[in-house]
């Protein structure tokens, strides 16, 4: 299931070479580019990986490194038997820590073992997602919520009008006006307010009043207080849709928690509380971040189909086959295809994915908010990934292996990306500043826990950079992951989907600013989904112009049925 760790060769870490190498048998022996692992070579005395080893992070094997196409392996899908699904597998490994103390190096890959994910566990987890989408659709119990947003087409060059927007998904939100003519964007503008913390977690009526607010004070600025408009209301929090203008709230997440909400229609809340303020605005439309994320996309590049938001959470949606959703309150009116968000967040709640569980996992769980629920958001999510880095180096710390457990929450999702920018460099000592600040607390001026040049002691830590790069090792094993398990959720959807090409709209922190994350999902949902061609297109503010272009869509396909 989880692939064994291998080991090291002298030399810097954190490059990526297309002359893949492996130390065999504890000797000095490199392969360079051959294939020959023989079944099963043991690397360093220690470890097996199913018949191979760890590649240096190279996507290029006997030549071939077609991401976003075909992707042969061996010269064939069927990766020529088992050789070739040994090569085929490791082609999804992490490569290995890299440190003049060898045995420690292997000490801390051993116990990492349990995050680093060979092909054929991902294998495993596409087939029980796709299990879980299928049950979802079909209204029987599963993880994935699979809900209905009603939108049943995407963006064809002929929205027009003028929008308002409302995106509420975080601390700040944001109330957009855009002009649509032809389907290009003519006009945009753009205010931001700040929800304080007793907004977040009083009342929600008090939370909506300070929304239709907001829109008053928006609309005031811009002389348009008199004026009618439709309006796109992008609530970024799981839902259960009830047509493509209303949608109940199933429960609050990320630093949100209002009470009396059970049960309530957020897009009619909003809509009555505009009322209450003699607003003529009317909700047209409530979706999520993900769905707009999709429309936006769509907007630049007809081919998306699918909508990726890789942030402080995750989540998916797509365009499925409306004879294949069996949930429809709203008339139906012959649609074709309609956007499905997954959810795709809570995969994993129901114990699907229990094979995938570390301790590490199941320390993060219980230090959230929200224990026991978001399994698989607590993989790749922003606002966790950072938190399971602690906790690693934590549970490294008390073996001896790392100099000190950092404090709780003191390392961000924030310093994995820069570990990891870092690491890409060659670099250490940013990422030993950090690590002793972040340690700083906990051990007074202890030495590191291993030899090499001496880095920074900030907050009376010693942090060598041995340190430093088992530090980097553990953050590119975590982003590693993350990357993995999102490009199964894209591959399997690709392979569902079945169409000749599909482009992908992806949006969130994590995609954008992490260094590693785009290359790592081209080349694993290549390797996933080899017969289905697709294209990773980043997209900006779906949550405020996917809003107002699925307003848009909503006006066409009613005035398309108008009597």
């Amino acid at each position: 299931m989880h692939s064994a760790r291998a080991k090291a060769r002298g030399g810097a870490v954190g490059t990526t070479t297309s002359r893949w190498e492996a130390r065999v048998n504890g000797h000095g022996s490199q392969l360079n580019g051959s294939a020959r692992h023989n079944g099963s070579a043991q690397l360093n005395g220690s470890a097996y990986l199913n018949g191979s080893a760890y590649l240096n992070g190279s996507a290029q094997h006997n030549g071939s490194a077609q991401h976003n196409g075909s992707a042969q392996h061996n010269g064939s899908a069927q990766h020529n038997g088992s050789a070739g699904r040994s090569l085929w597998d490791a082609q999804f490994l992490p490569p290995p820590l890299v440190l003049e103390d060898r045995a420690r190096a292997l000490k801390v890959q051993a116990r990492l073992s349990g995050l680093v994910l060979c092909g054929q566990a991902l294998v495993r987890v596409g087939e029980t997602f796709s299990r879980e989408l299928e049950r979802g659709l079909c209204g029987l119990p599963s993880s994935l919520q699979m809900e209905n947003t009603y939108v049943p087409e995407l963006p064809d060059g002929t929205e027009e009008g003028v929008f308002l927007a409302l995106d509420l998904g975080g601390t700040n939100f944001r109330v957009l006006l855009l002009q649509l003519a032809a389907g290009q964007l003519v006009r945009e503008h753009v205010r931001q307010y700040h929800i304080s913390d007793a907004l977040r977690m009083g009342p929600g009526e008090d939370l909506f009043g300070f929304l239709a607010d907001c829109v008053q004070d928006f609309l005031r600025g811009e002389g348009m207080e008199e004026q009618e408009l439709s309006l796109g209301f992008t609530f970024s929090f799981p839902m259960r849709q009830h047509s493509i203008s209303s949608g109940e709230l199933l429960t609050w997440t990320k630093s949100f928690c209002c009470g009396g909400m059970a049960g309530c229609d957020v897009a009619a809340l909003l809509q009555r509380c505009l009322l209450a303020r003699g607003l003529r605005v009317q909700v047209q439309v409530l979706l999520n971040d993900t769905t707009g994320t999709l429309v936006a996309g769509a907007h630049r590049d007809p081919d998306v189909g699918i909508g990726v938001i890789m942030g402080t959470g995750s989540n998916g949606c797509y365009v499925e086959r409306a004879e294949r959703v069996q949930h429809w309150e709203a008339a139906q009116r012959r649609a074709r295809d309609v956007v499905v968000d997954v959810e795709w967040g809570a995969f994993g709640d129901n114990g699907c994915l229990n094979f995938l569980r570390t301790d590490y996992d199941v320390e993060v769980d219980e230090r959230s908010l929200l224990t026991a629920s978001f399994t698989f958001e607590k993989y790749i999510g922003g606002k966790y990934l950072g938190e399971l880095l602690g906790v690693v180096l934590g549970a490294l710390a008390r073996e001896g292996l790392f100099p000190a457990a950092p404090s709780p929450g003191a390392l961000t999702t924030a310093h994995l990306s820069m570990f990891e920018e870092e690491n890409c460099a060659g670099a250490w000592r940013d990422t030993a500043a950090a690590l002793g600040a972040a340690c700083g607390a906990a051990c007074g001026a202890a030495g590191g826990a291993a030899g090499g040049a001496a880095g920074g002691a900030a907050g009376g830590v010693h942090v060598t950079r041995a340190d430093a790069l088992v530090a980097q090792h553990v953050a590119r094993v975590i982003s590693n992951r993350a990357a993995q398990l999102v490009s199964v959720c894209v591959a399997w959807l690709l392979r569902r989907m079945a169409r000749e090409r599909v482009a992908v709209a992806v949006d969130g922190s994590v995609y954008k600013r992490h260094p590693r994350i785009q290359h790592l999902m081209n080349k694993y949902v290549a390797l996933l989904a080899p017969d289905h061609p697709f294209t990773l297109l980043g997209t900006e503010d779906g949550s405020g112009k996917g809003s107002a272009l699925t307003a848009a869509i909503a006006a066409r396909v009613a005035a398309r049925h108008l009597p």
